[in-house]
């Protein structure tokens, strides 16, 4: 600071000789330079006293300020002294609490085992034995309480559940038309006369060969009289083949040439009409950004059957229904939505890939990207995992909406005959079943019971455990009621 202070005196004393130089030259006579030069000179000599007291008086401020810093840091340092000081006593004060609580504890546990030797002397049992006896004790005398008290409380919430799904369900429902017929995938095509069957056959057989290699299908023209029999668990090729022939029998023209020219021609119309089948079934629902690879799936369920029900149809219906539950429960719309469309899209794929669809279908979902939630309520749809989130479960009751509906689906009767009886004997499998009746088009299966060896606690569990083995042994639509029932009755004569 005073060095800068020196160069600004230094700055005036020259400006000031330079204009002293210039009055002199200007004055041209040595008094007047004389004059000038002393004028200069007690300027120059005010201004560096002003300026060295400018700089004391500096300084003395800078020295106050840097006193009052200092004595703030020292404050500061008394203040953090003090707390670290109360700090480790808290800390030794809690040492010591702590050495109690140990103490009292080890106390209280000598205490304890104390007693428990002298409760084991006088009643000449053991901790376990007693603990056993006990719990035999109570389980006798409050076994009927309990049994009421279960009673009353599956009831109650089977009551207000059933209101409230009623209301939910009957509200989705209303709002859905859907087909009472199915509609089948056509595996069979008419012969229009003795003549096309032999053009179709060819010389030696080749027509017919070049027909089978050109669309990997198998083609049966004798076992039906007047029909043509398509035979191929890959059902889009079975569509390519059917498509195929019918070009063929309308065009006349059938060499094993023009078999593959009308063949890849078939092929590309039906991969348009697989991708225009998908796009259209996420357009009527709602559901957007679906990638590529899984809209031409969803296509390919087009083509597919289960029970007699078109699987695409199915799925359509199942995201209309799921989306109305999931907006009147306050699930996620979007969530329930995709994975109601997506639940079997594992089936597209089951002639290719071994496992069962809902678990190929999550880990299709998983391969593309989609979300854990989604691939969840695909996966959980049908028993064999546990439906964790409010999506599953509503992918879990419309599947059961949607297929179980009047005229959904239809089954032989030869079928329908050997799915009652299998029912029936999954049931009489169980020790203490003395009859078993499957009713209700296999919808309910009764149980009769032997009432001197299931009790009516025993008589809950067993109907758990009969519906888990009828879950896991056996393929139904919809769900099946087990109602296992106790009856004892006391006769007697009087003569």
């Amino acid at each position: 600071m005073i060095t800068g202070i020196a160069a600004i005196i230094g700055v005036a004393a020259g400006a000031g000789g330079f204009f002293a130089y210039e009055r002199v030259r200007k004055a041209n006579t040595g008094a007047k330079a004389d004059k000038i030069i002393a004028e200069a000179k007690k300027e120059a000599s005010d201004i560096l006293l002003k300026a060295t007291e400018k700089s004391k008086e500096e300084e003395k401020e800078r020295r106050a300020e840097t006193k009052k810093a200092d004595r703030r840091i020292e404050e500061r340092e008394k203040k953090l002294d003090g707390k670290l000081d109360e700090i480790v006593k808290r800390s030794e004060k809690l040492g010591d609490s702590e050495a109690e609580l140990e103490e009292l504890k080890n106390e209280i546990r000598s205490i304890r085992t104390k007693q428990q030797e002298k409760l084991e002397k006088i009643a000449k049992l053991s901790k376990d034995e007693a603990k056993e006896k006990l719990l035999k004790m109570t389980e006798k005398d409050v076994a009927k309480d309990l049994l009421g008290l279960v009673s009353k409380m599956q009831k109650e919430a089977e009551g207000e559940a059933e209101d409230r799904a009623q209301m939910v369900l009957a509200t989705a429902m209303e709002r859905i038309s859907s087909e009472s017929t199915s509609e089948r995938t056509v595996t069979a095509l008419p012969l229009s006369d003795d003549e096309m069957k032999g053009r179709i056959i060819g010389k030696e057989g080749r027509n017919i060969q070049a027909i089978q290699r050109a669309t990997g299908v198998d083609i049966l023209v004798d076992d039906t009289p007047g029909m043509i029999v398509l035979s191929s668990f890959d059902p889009v090729r079975r569509q390519v083949a059917r498509e195929t022939l019918e070009i063929l029998m309308k065009d006349g023209r059938i060499h094993p040439g023009r078999i593959e020219e009308v063949t890849e021609k078939a092929q590309k119309n039906i991969d348009k009409e697989i991708q225009r089948a998908g796009e259209d079934a996420a357009r009527e629902v709602g559901v957007v950004g679906l990638p590529p690879e899984l809209t031409r799936l969803l296509g390919e369920l087009k083509y597919r059957t289960s029970y007699g029900q078109n699987v695409l149809k199915h799925s359509v219906e199942m995201t209309q229904l799921a989306g109305m539950i999931a907006s009147e429960i306050g699930a996620d719309v979007v969530v329930t939505k995709t994975a109601a469309l997506l639940h079997d899209i594992g089936k597209a794929v089951t002639h290719r890939i071994e496992g069962k669809h809902h678990h190929i279908g999550a880990e299709l979902g998983r391969k593309y990207g989609l979300s854990d939630a989604i691939v969840h309520a695909i996966e959980a749809h049908h028993e064999d995992i546990d439906a964790t989130t409010p999506e599953a479960v509503i992918i879990r009751v419309v599947d059961t909406l949607s297929s179980a509906r009047p005229g959904a689906r239809s089954a032989s009767s030869e079928n329908f005959a050997e799915r009652m009886k299998d029912l029936e004997n999954v049931a009489m499998s169980f020790e203490g079943i003395e009859k078993a009746y499957a009713i209700s088009a296999g919808r309910e299966v009764r149980v009769m019971v032997v009432p001197e060896k299931i009790d009516d606690l025993t008589a809950f569990r067993l109907a758990k455990e009969i519906a888990d083995k009828i879950e896991s042994t056996m393929s139904y639509p919809g769900t099946i009621k087990v109602n296992v029932i106790r009856e004892t009755r006391a006769v007697e004569y009087a003569k």
